[in-house]
């Protein structure tokens, strides 16, 4: 393998990872010092000598990717498949003493930072001494005013902070940006190293890397000692939701860090206090780990507009019932343009020199830097001063140099009237790692350099003994890889991530996140809470899932009939075209099977991978993964993993078999066979996998609501047209209920409609059964109510007992098995309660109407 890392080489003036030196201009006039100490041991450790066995890896590694459902949603298109998570095969690695230089130079900003944010919204001496520009603050949209004088709880502002850093030509590392807002990527580097750890098992032990989950665990620690409630407090993590591009991660963080995640319409404040809408009613929020920009975070005082925020919440925040990591108002120090003004900061406050410099930066509102950088603007970059804002000028960074004459004139002129706007930066050759590329048409890949930028992390780590904030960085962080010439790491512009391996010279913290020493032998069994959003899309999990049965055994059904030996009966049609219609597989202006068989057959067909028109298998499968995602903390990655797969994998083979007119009922059928083995594993998963709280009893709920509705309602359809008359009409009834075995062994060759009744509705030994949902149905509704063992709840007495349905056996016609009341109107009736339960489930348990006092400051 050695060989083969030695043919990457570097661009002319990239600071080479590998060897640990700059890339010489001329390849051919330096020899080569071959890999430094640290990349030799990799290798070596590595045990693959061949490009093959690395494209082995490497695949083995994109798979773990696609299995764990790692993620990251570029446009966050809820119509389109979500784009896998981007993974280099090899780490950055990064020497003990650099990473020694890292830290200390990280922990040196984040006090600086801290500093700034205590300042600006206290007594603003920097802006009165001018040590900071009114506009960049002030004038920045990212500064609350309405945050002005209030001292965050726990007296922190910066409980988590990213640093990105570069390494340049001279070997240094430089400082490139700074996030505070909601800075992204504690989740993703878990799953990378999780992920290449794997694929290294034995080069990951012997090179002493640092672990990562002590730092978690201090930052938890952290976040529950400064909250007001102390080491009880409940923190949440509150997320956009699941359209936002990095969903995945804040479902993974939260379900690493054993929180609770949330979204805005979760949380609700009563006087001034935070609380989570639940099932059990509002249970207390003391702190928020937020990944909601600010300006969403209150549409009382701030975007009116935001549906992701919580009305209230600054008052809260203002009143200090709730710590908020990071306290709003943190977004001004994001600016490129402060990172000039830092260093005479840290002179002023710290009486330190800035360990980690930051890029040479000038901002163009001031004029005299703007007249020192226009000269020599073609060697810089350009960044806007104000990103992502919606008053002032937003664009994505420009390097000068990759400019024509004439775009760079056109750019000079847009700073010389907009000077404000622009910040410039001094243009930064990052350092380049080696990374595994694989090369198509069945070539082996090779190992090739990319530019790589860090983000590295520094954490809240409680209060010293004299009061002042201390914090700690994550051992590693996160790298991103650039694209093929590529100069700019983004992994918006299609670059890619590797895993940080940070070395150390002393002994490897193995710790865990769970406790230790005395908390350890107190262990607290916490009932797990379920928010109403949660409930409500578990409650629609349940009915997606059972829809989606539904219509693919309607579907398949039809299909078969249509085809087979009973394709000429009329009261078969009738009843499988009148169905088709009730359940959308098919418009209502289709012709009927008797009307049109082969028009009938094919628009059935069509539909299958629709979500437009007819709702049909495909519209079902997509419902159910977005029900699915939206409480995809809650889920095993296997339970996901098989929903995703099923819905992909219709909508991909529909879309071939149409785009190649082959599309047959034959061919649908396989594709429908797909799709129900499927959806058995899917409920096997939600029968045998999850825990039986009140959100699974919910998911259990919906599913038997729905199919009492389907069943009653499919039954009923039938035996108005007659359909049971006839033999097909009697198969394709049992076939519905997926009861053809269990009748078999009970009645033989028996065509009796009183047997197939007393199997279908009355039999509580057959889940299937209406009898059985009904029964089911009523203990659920009872135990989500919390009533007593043996005592049903006012809406499971909604639902009719099957004790009840009073049968008389020896008649000889379903319509009068049932006396005094038919068989047909218990059928409608049982249809209506299971109406009539879903409204009353969503009435009760997904809202919280009542009445709030909320005040905002003025």
């Amino acid at each position: 393998m050695p060989a083969l890392a030695l043919g990457c080489t570097p661009e002319a003036g990239h600071f080479d990872e590998l060897r640990g030196r700059v890339a010489p201009t001329d390849k051919g006039s330096v020899a080569d010092p071959g890999l430094n100490a640290n990349w030799q041991e990799f290798f070596a450790q590595a045990d693959t000598p061949t490009a093959a066995e690395m494209d082995q890896r490497y695949t083995s590694l994109q798979r773990q990717i696609r299995d764990n459902g790692v993620t990251y949603n570029v446009y966050a298109d809820q119509e389109g498949p979500q784009r896998p998570w981007s993974l280099d095969l090899f780490p950055l690695i990064v020497d003990p003493q650099s990473w020694a230089h890292i830290e200390r130079g990280v922990l040196q900003r984040v006090r600086l930072l801290e500093a700034v944010l205590r300042d600006v919204y206290g007594p603003q001496d920097f802006l009165k001494q001018g040590l900071l520009p009114g506009a960049l603050v002030h004038g920045h949209p990212g500064y609350l005013r309405n945050m002005h004088g209030v001292v965050p709880a726990g007296g922190v502002h910066l409980h988590v902070a990213a640093f990105d850093i570069a390494r340049g030509p001279d070997g240094m590392w430089w400082l490139v940006g700074q996030r505070t807002q909601a800075p992204s990527g504690l989740g993703y580097l878990l799953e990378n190293r999780l992920a290449v750890s794997r694929q290294f098992p034995q080069a990951f032990q012997s090179m002493r890397v640092q672990r990562l989950a002590a730092t978690y665990r201090a930052l938890m620690e952290s976040l529950k000692a400064l909250s007001p409630a102390g080491a009880d407090s409940h923190i949440a993590l509150m997320t956009p939701g699941p359209y936002n591009e990095t969903y995945f991660e804040h479902a993974y963080l939260a379900r690493y860090l054993g929180i609770t995640l949330v979204e805005g319409s979760d949380l609700i404040v009563r006087d001034e206090r935070l609380f989570l809408k639940t099932l059990q009613g509002l249970v207390p929020i003391h702190g928020l780990l937020k990944r909601v920009d600010d300006q969403y975070m209150d549409p009382l005082e701030l975007r009116a507009d935001s549906t992701l925020g919580v009305p209230g919440l600054l008052q809260a925040i203002r009143a200090g019932n709730v710590l908020v990591a990071n306290a709003p108002g943190s977004a001004f120090v994001e600016s490129p343009a402060l990172l000039g003004f830092l260093p005479a900061l840290a002179q002023h406050v710290l009486g330190e020199e800035l360990s980690l410099p930051a890029l040479s930066t000038w901002w163009c509102g001031e004029h005299s830097a703007m007249e020192e950088v226009l000269p020599y603007l073609a060697e810089h970059t350009v960044k806007p001063t104000y990103p992502g804002s919606d008053i002032h000028e937003s664009f994505n960074p420009v390097i000068a140099r990759h400019l024509s004459r004439m775009e760079l004139d056109a750019l000079a002129g847009r700073i010389l009237r907009q000077g404000e706007e622009h910040t410039v930066q001094a243009y930064l050759p990052f350092s380049q790692m080696p990374t595994w590329q694989v090369n198509g048409a069945g070539k082996s890949g090779r190992v090739a350099p990319r530019s790589v930028l860090l983000r590295v992390f520094a954490v809240s780590n409680g209060l010293a003994e004299d009061g002042t904030p201390r914090w700690r960085v994550l051992p590693g962080g996160m790298a991103r890889v650039a694209g093929s010439s590529m100069d700019i790491a983004s992994m918006q512009r299609g670059g890619s991530s590797a895993d940080v391996w940070a070395l150390t010279q002393g002994e490897v913290d193995t710790s865990t996140l769970l406790p230790t020493g005395s908390q350890a032998s107190l262990p607290m069994r916490r009932k797990r809470l379920v928010t109403s959003r949660a409930a409500e899309n578990l409650y629609w999990l349940g009915r997606y899932t059972e829809r989606a049965e539904n219509s693919v055994r309607l579907a398949r059904l039809t299909l078969e009939c249509l085809g087979g030996e009973y394709q000429t009966s009329v009261p078969l049609q009738q009843w499988l075209s009148q169905m088709a219609v009730s359940n959308t597989l098919v418009l209502p202006r289709v012709p009927s099977a008797v009307q049109a068989r082969r028009v009938f057959e094919r628009s059935l067909i069509s539909s299958l991978g629709s979500t437009d028109g007819a709702t049909s298998v495909g519209y079902n499968l997509r419902a159910l993964k977005m029900a699915a995602s939206c409480v995809r903390e809650r889920l095993s990655q296997e339970h996901w993993s098989m929903i995703v797969r099923c819905e992909e994998e219709l909508f991909a083979r529909c879309a071939a078999h149409a785009a190649k007119g082959d599309f047959s009922a034959a061919a649908a059928l396989r594709v429908l066979k797909s799709s129900s083995d499927y959806l058995a594993a899917i409920t096997g998963a939600q029968t045998d996998r999850m825990t039986r709280d009140d959100g699974w009893r919910l998911l259990s709920i919906g599913r038997h609501v729905e199919r009492l509705a389907f069943l009653s309602g499919a039954l009923e359809s039938g035996l108005e047209l007659g359909t049971l008359e006839g033999d097909g009409g009697f198969e394709a009834m049992l076939d519905l209920f997926d009861s053809t075995i269990t009748f078999r062994a009970q009645y033989q060759q028996s065509r009796d409609i009183a047997a197939l009744t007393d199997l279908v509705v009355l039999d509580l030994d057959n889940p299937r059964s209406l009898a059985w949902v009904a029964h089911t149905l009523r203990g659920r509704l009872a135990k989500l109510a919390g009533s007593p063992a043996g005592v049903l709840s006012p809406l499971s007495l909604k639902v009719p007992a099957p004790q009840d349905w009073d049968f008389s056996s020896d008649h000889d016609h379903a319509s009068e098995l049932l006396e005094p009341v038919s068989l047909l109107d218990l059928l409608n009736t049982l249809r209506a309660s299971a109406f009539n339960v879903s409204d009353e489930i969503s009435a009760t348990y997904f809202t919280h109407a009542a009445e709030s006092n909320q005040s905002v400051a003025t």
